[in-house]
């Protein structure tokens, strides 16, 4: 017994030569967390970003909004007559070359008219009548909520 106390005991001595390189079987979530978080802070901070970035002012509507998977192609109107494809400003007659030439899904691209509250309705129908005339049939029209009664 007393030739085992001087070697750390028996069962410390056998368990040390054979499992020395084990692999550890518990996950450490503590990296996984902090990955998580920051990228919550990111996509907190960058979705309001993401919207269409011409301000205009939409008018409200109690239509309920469309379920869609892919992005579309968004057309908006500004009040002095300024007519954007997404970012970019065209001319109005130039509308349909340009979303024949950008639009993935042929004639089937869904897009949307954003057309300023204070904007000539005749100015918009335009805009959707080219559309239209182009072969494009799934045009829609973007309203906000409408808030109150």
């Amino acid at each position: 017994m007393g030739a085992q106390m001087g070697t750390g005991g028996g069962r410390s001595s056998r368990r040390g030569r054979g499992r020395r390189h084990q692999p550890m079987s518990e996950i450490n979530v503590t990296p996984f967390v902090d990955v998580m978080l920051v990228l919550l802070i990111i996509f907190m901070v960058a979705a309001p970003l993401l919207t269409v970035g011409v301000p205009i002012d939409l008018p409200q509507s109690r239509a309920k909004p469309l379920q869609g998977d892919s992005e579309p192609i968004t057309i908006s109107v500004k009040n002095d007559g300024g007519v954007f494809i997404q970012d970019t400003e065209i001319d109005p007659t130039e509308i349909v070359e340009k979303l024949i030439a950008i639009a993935a899904n042929g004639y089937e691209e869904r897009i949307y008219v954003r057309g300023d509250r204070d904007a000539d309705y005749g100015t918009v129908m335009r805009i959707m009548g080219r559309i239209n005339a182009a072969g494009f049939t799934r045009i829609g029209l973007v309203t906000l909520e409408e808030q109150g009664n």
